[in-house]
């Protein structure tokens, strides 16, 4: 599974074993090679709040690390499900504010057909755009294709996060590509970039593993 901006694992095991030490230098290091997937994980489920939450989220790793206990693994699993659980409070005062209407559950979404074009989305175009269209698809599709694709967990640790089976997960993340795949600006900007590049789909190159 390919990750957006991985970092090396003996590093940040490295900086994992010095934060949990005390070391301050070593929880920042984890900042920042997680936070740029955190926030884009958020964006997709709490809209304009994911930087509040994501600090939340951050503060609540902070003050609960002492506790932890696990390997780098275990810890990318912990701090997503941190992040999901403020995500979930954020999303349930949003409800008690009628004012507020962001809701990713009510925004349409297109039919299915291939991963490749969805893949490239997230991917090599990690912007508010490519968030937005993630966004459009039903919560439990944008969750699992933003924590296979962009946080880089596997089909087990996803689960763990979303407290679901890993049957439920993998389903969830076909179906999210595949609708990706197929939305209407999807098609478009892989058109445009067919175009840009004398007809040959700069995704004609990518073979992604299994989701």
């Amino acid at each position: 599974m390919r990750r957006i901006g991985a970092v090396d694992d003996g590093v940040l095991a490295a900086a994992l074993t010095a934060a949990l030490g005390g070391d301050e230098a070593g929880f920042e290091a984890l900042w920042l090679a997680f936070q740029p997937a955190l926030l884009r994980y958020l964006r997709v489920l709490v809209g304009d709040a994911a930087e509040d939450v994501a600090s939340e989220t951050w503060l609540q790793a902070a003050r609960d690390l002492p506790g932890f206990v696990g390997d780098l693994v275990a810890f990318r699993v912990w701090l997503f499900r941190i992040g999901r659980h403020r995500g979930i409070d954020d999303r349930r005062r949003v409800r008690r504010r009628p004012e507020d209407p962001y809701d990713p559950a009510t925004q349409d979404h297109a039919a299915a057909a291939g991963r490749d074009a969805a893949l490239d989305v997230i991917e090599r175009l990690g912007t508010e755009w490519a968030l937005e269209v993630v966004a459009s698809l039903p919560p439990d599709q944008a969750e699992a294709v933003m924590l296979r694709i962009v946080a880089g967990l596997d089909v087990a640790q996803t689960a763990a996060v979303l407290g679901k089976r890993p049957g439920a997960v993998r389903v969830a993340a076909m179906r999210g590509l595949r609708k990706l795949a197929n939305h209407p600006q999807v098609l478009a900007r892989v058109a445009e970039q067919a175009r840009g590049t004398g007809g040959r789909s700069p995704l004609d190159s990518a073979q992604p593993e299994g989701v």
